[in-house]
């Protein structure tokens, strides 16, 4: 009853071990696929582009851009949780910034030449939250195409 089977070890490996291989393995070399190099942004420029690129999967999103939204989304959910202790303005802002977070995601993962699918990885208890993250904080590649005309 306190060991582990076979069964439990072929489980773990499935579970584990087939995500890393596909997280080790490194993105396609040669020119980003998803488009030119996106601009550095400030707070304001970044919560702009986060709202109007609402539901815009194509593209990339640079880190500023990227990690920007994010704060903005975490401390207009604080501040909503402090005024409405019920939370129905949480579960509505939480429901309108949905789309968006998955949106301006897929966008930061073409910044580093990786398909928006990969999201998905997070949905694995702790390897896969820990390697999306790792990858949202990546920097991006390089765009060699466009160099390439100016060189």
């Amino acid at each position: 009853m306190g060991s582990f089977s076979l069964f439990h070890w072929l489980i773990v490996l499935i579970l584990f071990g087939v995500p890393l291989f596909f997280v080790f393995r490194k993105p396609l070399v040669g020119p980003n696929r998803f488009g030119g190099r996106p601009q550095a942004m400030g707070f304001g420029q970044a919560i702009g582009s986060y709202f109007k690129n609402y539901v815009n999967f194509s593209g990339r999103a640079s880190r500023s851009e990227f990690w920007y939204s994010v704060l903005f989304v975490f401390l207009v959910a604080i501040a909503l949780l402090v005024v409405d202790r019920s939370e129905t303005l949480s579960r509505i802002w939480s429901l309108a910034t949905f789309l968006p977070w998955i949106a301006v995601a897929a966008r930061r993962l073409h910044d580093i030449n990786r398909s928006g699918w990969w999201q998905l990885l997070g949905l694995l208890p702790l390897v896969g939250s820990v390697v999306v993250l790792v990858w949202y904080c990546r920097a991006s590649t390089m765009d060699d195409s466009r160099e390439a005309v100016f060189a």
